[in-house]
């Protein structure tokens, strides 16, 4: 069986474009996967975690794909691909050669100690939602039942 799925892609250290464009490649790479859309790349500054104010800005992007693997597999797919391309984790919300995280497999809901989905802070982060919006605004959000777009107007909107 088939599911579309959305990625969200960072980095902030080294050449971050040339660390997107390899991990989009190994993603395309993967024979269960089929990279369908990538966003534009956007500048973002890093927001908390270590180096606070001073940690480098991010680059980041969201990707469309179509695979055949279950969301824990992809998700353990990416996390290999992190590896491969020099991905450590020692703290959290540390400046990173690549960042790839599973944000939405279709319309499943999952939430065990392997594999969380709907990401659950993408609603709460304009990195993701504005590349996510660019390929995919009228994509539902499984628990919140809202548009991406939806979502990210939510942030541009002060609450009342």
């Amino acid at each position: 069986m088939q599911a579309t799925a959305y990625i969200a892609l960072g980095s902030n250290l080294g050449d971050r474009q040339q660390h997107l464009t390899q991990a989009l490649q190994q993603i395309a790479a993967v024979p269960e996967i089929e990279l369908r859309r990538v966003s534009s790349l956007l500048e973002n500054p890093a927001i908390g975690g270590v180096g606070g104010d001073d940690a480098p800005p991010f680059l980041n992007a969201a990707a469309e794909l179509r695979t055949t693997l279950p969301a824990p597999a992809l998700l353990e797919q990416l996390l290999d691909i992190e590896r491969s391309l020099g991905r450590t984790r020692r703290a959290k919300w540390e400046p990173r050669v690549i960042d790839l995280d599973l944000l939405l497999y279709g319309d499943a809901i999952l939430a065990n100690d392997d594999c969380m989905v709907p990401h659950p802070l993408m609603h709460e982060r304009r990195f993701v939602l504005q590349p996510l919006a660019e390929i995919a605004p009228d994509v539902i959000h499984p628990t919140l039942q809202m548009t991406i777009a939806g979502l990210l107007d939510n942030l541009s909107t002060p609450p009342a």
